[in-house]
């Protein structure tokens, strides 16, 4: 029987086996960013260890930046002493620092791809939840805590046990009005989110096949919240297309090598998984999330569920909706579109076709926020960032911004924002009362256009 990407990959990091049972994996990336990494320097320092690898470890500004004036000092003073000790920090150890001054920053899992740093085979870690991110690309990608982040600086390698690998099957034709964002909710909302836990996720199927890279790392963006530590997807030609030519890619010679070697670590035809679930992607419609986990979500045409969990009720309490409304026309104050899973130029074009030449509505605050400089500057160049502003969006620089709003982008009191982020949480938006909803670029474009969640397709 064969191996799985998982299998393959995992089998050529391990340095070593631990006493625990646990493998000691060498990580081939690191990535930083300033709200995890300033803490783990400490501990380096105290410890009197250096970084191992520097060439190997990348870092850039993310979290905490104001998305409407990145004029230093920052107003905050808690951001500032962090944009600070980041630029420290990879000052001292030698690491490259996309950053403010050389106007390469970003969101981490926007930034490592759009540089060519994550490639097929790599086994990759950040000190942020999202790292699965970079599975997109067949990478072992996955985020650690700030302990990992010090063993990883000091060693490159850190302790961790291997996964189950699921094979989750996204099958067929994807319907008009559908994208990514709707097929990982239904993931989600399907499996659970804790089905994943233990699994690393093997996302495949013809639907994945025809999939843009863009559409592939929002998928794998989300695997964590379906208790995934890692999703991944194999690597094949619109990968390396991807790739090519990029700042870090291989060049020349050492690029036709690369890619026979990332096309042996796909997996193999006839690879084992410890489970396999299939999904017809024909019968996935435009998603919203209801509740208060990602995978308290349904399609638009249907009804806000009875609950059937203390969690539930507890959703309906603090969402304040009712069971048995309809999801389609609740009404929103906030429309966001950003992210390390919707900041892509290629959710700002889908956006921008909803858009164009209609008006937000009056009653809702629009903010878009590109996920890097890269990003930015493109849209810019198609003329994107005009649609966006003529319709009433705020056009921001890049950054995390109100994904979970650790800088001056945050919900007022209970507010509802129509999100193209993650995490719909109490609390994630920067209010302890803010209520968020998950939906597509594209149906937050249409929210905003209505004043309520609708249905894109009717847009279309």
């Amino acid at each position: 029987m064969g191996k799985n990407l998982f299998q393959k990959v995992w089998e050529k990091h391990v340095a070593g086996t631990l006493a625990s049972g646990q493998s000691q994996l060498f990580i081939d990336l690191h990535l930083l960013h300033e709200v995890t990494s300033p803490q783990a320097f400490a501990m380096i320092r105290e410890l009197g260890l250096t970084v191992a690898h520097p060439e190997r470890t990348f870092a850039t500004h993310d979290h905490i930046i104001p998305t409407d004036d990145t004029a230093r000092p920052f107003k905050d003073s808690l951001a500032e002493k962090m944009m600070a000790a980041i630029e420290k920090n990879t000052s001292d150890f030698g690491i490259q620092l996309f950053g403010v001054k050389n106007n390469r920053y970003g969101v981490i899992h926007i930034v490592g791809p759009e540089e060519g740093l994550t490639q097929p085979g790599m086994t990759v870690a950040c000190g942020d939840s999202h790292t699965a991110t970079h599975g997109a690309f067949g990478a072992v990608a996955f985020g650690v805590g700030t302990s990992q982040v010090r063993d990883i600086l000091a060693t490159q390698t850190m302790s961790i046990a291997p996964f189950k690998v699921r094979r989750v099957e996204l099958n067929g034709e994807i319907n008009k009005g559908v994208y990514s964002k709707d097929l990982i909710l239904t993931v989600i909302a399907k499996l659970g989110v804790n089905g994943g836990l233990g699994y690393a996720y093997e996302f495949a199927g013809t639907a994945v096949d025809k999939m843009s890279m863009e559409a592939r790392m929002t998928i794998c963006n989300m695997a964590i919240e379906g208790g995934a530590r890692v999703g991944y997807m194999n690597p094949d030609e619109t990968t390396f297309a991807y790739l090519k030519g990029r700042p870090y890619a291989p060049q020349g010679a050492a690029w036709d090598k690369a890619v026979n070697y990332w096309k042996s670590t796909a997996s193999d035809k006839d690879a084992h998984y410890d489970d396999i679930i299939k999904f017809d992607v024909n019968t996935i419609t435009p998603m919203v999330t209801w509740g208060i986990t990602p995978e308290m979500a349904i399609g638009i045409d249907e009804k806000i569920p009875e609950p059937a969990t203390d969690i539930m009720k507890e959703a309906l309490e603090y969402m304040k909706f009712k069971a048995g409304t309809p999801i389609k026309g609740t009404k929103i104050d906030v429309a966001f579109i950003g992210s390390c899973t919707n900041g892509r130029i290629e959710d700002f074009r889908i956006a921008a076709e909803i858009l164009k030449g209609k008006k937000v509505a009056k009653s809702v605050k629009a903010l878009a926020v590109p996920g890097s400089v890269i990003v930015k500057e493109q849209a810019e160049k198609e003329g994107i960032d005009v649609i966006f502003k003529e319709a009433g969006f705020e056009w921001r620089e890049p950054g995390c911004s109100m994904c979970l709003a650790m800088n001056p982008d945050k919900l007022a009191g209970d507010q509802i924002s129509a999100s193209t982020s993650n995490r719909n949480f109490k609390g994630r938006q920067g209010s302890s009362t803010g209520r968020t909803m998950l939906l597509s670029p594209a149906m937050v474009a249409a929210a905003a256009i209505e004043g309520a969640v609708t249905d894109v397709r009717d847009m279309i």
